[in-house]
């Protein structure tokens, strides 16, 4: 009766594995699972001053502390 139940786990285990299932861990947090704080600072290309994320003016993927810099950023 035990064997039956262990081979069921296994087999039920396999079966979840094949189908992209992942097993919960116990631990930190891979990297996609990380978020970007609000308060984390970033580089303005402009001027190369730190500002908050939520501060900040983003355009194409960039980082500008002000609007003043980011018009800068043609010329």
């Amino acid at each position: 009766m035990i064997l039956k139940i262990i081979i069921f786990a296994v087999v039920a285990l396999l079966i979840y594995k094949f189908f992209g299932g992942k097993l919960p861990t116990i631990g930190s947090k891979s990297p996609e699972e990380k978020k970007i704080d609000e308060d984390t600072l970033v580089e303005c290309e402009t001027c190369h001053t730190f500002v908050t994320l939520k501060e900040s003016i983003i355009i194409n993927g960039k980082y500008y502390c002000s609007q003043e810099c980011a018009d800068k950023r043609h010329h």
